[in-house]
């Protein structure tokens, strides 16, 4: 630290463990748990302990949300991957791509999905690029109007020149 300033890490996740005390659960706490938050300094990690109740993991995102995964009889790989899956996910609801009604003639095209619409070169095209940065239905700057109008008229003078000969 250089005057009380120092690297600050903003914490992604909270991840709260519940923990009782069984083989399988004490084995995770001492192994993996310690590995995964040495792996993860930007999420905080809290264990609770707590008699007679069922062991669980509660993840609070940064948004508000939370989600919790009761861990009774887990091994500790299945707590393990547990942990690893709720580190991956950014806390937004999963959103149904279905809807809540049915056809008996549904489309010959298939359901839309975000990619149903977007243009083929995008699948071959090596990213970044300059020409896709851009919005697609932008309209004309001011100073490109002027080019074109400027070129408009070079080309009636060129052409006025051209019938004067």
């Amino acid at each position: 630290m250089n005057k009380g300033v120092g690297k600050s890490i903003q914490h992604e996740r909270i991840l709260e463990t519940t923990i009782k005390a069984s083989a399988v659960n004490a084995e995770f706490l001492e192994t993996d748990l310690i590995d995964f938050s040495k792996n993860n300094p930007g999420i905080v990690v809290y264990v609770k302990p707590r008699r007679h109740r069922s062991p669980n993991l509660t993840v609070e995102y940064l948004n508000g949300e939370r989600q919790v995964v009761n861990c009774h009889n887990f091994s500790r790989e299945e707590v393990s991957k547990w942990v690893t899956l709720l580190r991956t996910q950014s806390g937004n609801p999963t959103i149904r791509y279905r809807k809540l009604w049915h056809t008996d003639s549904p489309s010959i095209q298939g359901p839309w999905t975000p990619f149903t619409n977007r243009r083929p070169e995008l699948n071959l095209a090596q990213f970044p690029r300059e020409e896709f940065s851009q919005p697609l239905n932008m309209p004309p700057s001011a100073t490109e109007q002027l080019k074109e109008i400027f070129r408009q008229q070079q080309d009636t003078a060129i052409l006025e020149n051209n019938r004067a000969k």
